[in-house]
C-alpha cells in the first residue's frame, strides 16, 4: 500500500507550536467534531524544504512539529493554511492513547495518489478527510504501529506569541508577503496592502499564505488588511517602515480571541 504524500515537508526537531491535553478541553473551539483518517511519516531531521503554505523554516516561524498536511477536500487550494485543528484518536482501544489531543496547524498540502482508489491507499484523494501528521505529532495521540488511524477533528482558535509577520520579498514591480503567526482563526482570506503613494489595494494568493502585488511599492512605509474566514479584519497602520527592504520581517498587530 503506497503512502499519502506530502508535496514538499519540513522537519524540525520538537512540537514548538502545539500541546497535548485533554480531549474535552477547548473552549476556543470555532466548529464541531468531524470524523477524518489520520496517518504520518518520517523522515531525516535534518531535512528543511519549505512546505506548500509557504511558511519556509517551521521553527523560525513557532509552528515546530506541531504540524499537518491537509488532504484535498481539506487544503482548499492553500486557503487553510496556518489555521489550528485539535485532534483526537478514537475508534480504536489497541492503538488509541486515551482522552488526549493535539492541536496542530496546518503547513502543508497532504498530495493526492490518483494510481489507487480512495479507500484502498489514496488516502488523500477526494473526497476524503485526511491529515498526515510528523510522527512526533502522532505519537501524542496514538502509537506509531497504528498505521492509518480514524481520528476526529475540530478547528480551534490558533494561539499564538507576538504579533502576525509580514515577511517582503519581490523585485521591482513585483510585491510579495508572506504572512505568517497569525492567531484566532489562524488563516487568511483576503489581503489588501496600502502605501503613502496609494490607496488600499487588493492583493492575490500567490501561493499558500503568500500573497502579491504588481505594483512598485518601495520607498514608502506599507500598511496592511486582513480579513480570516472567521470574518475578523485586523489593520497594521505602516507595520513595514519607509526603509523596508526585501528579505526582511515586519511583526505587526495581532489578532484578537
Amino acid at each position: 500500500m503506497a503512502p499519502p504524500l506530502l508535496l514538499v515537508v519540513l522537519l524540525l526537531p520538537a512540537l514548538t507550536a502545539g500541546h497535548q491535553h485533554p480531549s474535552s478541553s477547548g473552549s476556543s473551539a470555532l466548529s464541531e467534531w468531524r470524523p477524518a483518517k489520520a496517518s504520518y511519516y518520517a523522515a531525516d531531521p535534518e531535512d528543511a524544504i519549505g512546505g506548500a503554505c509557504g511558511f519556509g523554516d517551521l521553527g523560525k516561524h513557532g509552528y515546530g512539529m506541531a504540524t499537518v498536511g491537509l488532504s484535498t477536500a481539506l487544503f482548499e487550494r492553500g486557503a487553510a493554511c496556518g489555521g489550528c485543528y485539535e485532534v483526537k484518536c478514537v475508534e480504536d482501544l489497541k492503538y488509541c492513547l486515551p482522552g488526549t489531543s493535539i492541536v496542530v496547524t496546518a503547513t502543508n498540502f497532504c498530495a493526492p495518489n490518483y494510481g489507487l482508489p480512495a479507500d484502498a491507499g489514496g488516502h488523500c484523494n477526494p473526497p476524503n478527510h485526511h491529515f498526515l501528521l510528523p510522527i512526533q505529532a502522532f505519537e501524542k495521540i496514538a502509537l506509531w504501529k497504528a498505521g492509518v488511524m480514524p481520528i476526529q477533528y475540530r478547528r480551534v482558535k490558533c494561539l499564538r506569541e507576538g504579533g502576525v509577520r509580514f515577511s517582503v520579498n519581490g523585485r521591482h514591480f513585483f510585491f510579495t508577503v508572506l504572512i505568517s503567526n497569525v492567531g484566532g482563526a489562524g488563516d487568511v482570506r483576503s489581503v489588501k496592502i496600502k502605501g503613502t503613494e496609494s490607496g488600499w489595494l487588493s492583493m492575490g494568493r500567490n501561493w499558500g499564505q503568500v500573497w502579491h502585488i504588481n505594483c512598485d511599492m518601495r520607498g514608502q512605509p506599507l500598511s496592511f488588511e486582513l480579513s480570516s474566514s472567521d470574518g475578523k479584519r485586523l489593520t497594521s497602520f505602516n507595520v513595514v517602515p519607509k526603509d523596508w527592504e526585501y528579505g526582511k520581517t515586519y511583526t505587526g498587530k495581532q489578532f484578537l480571541l
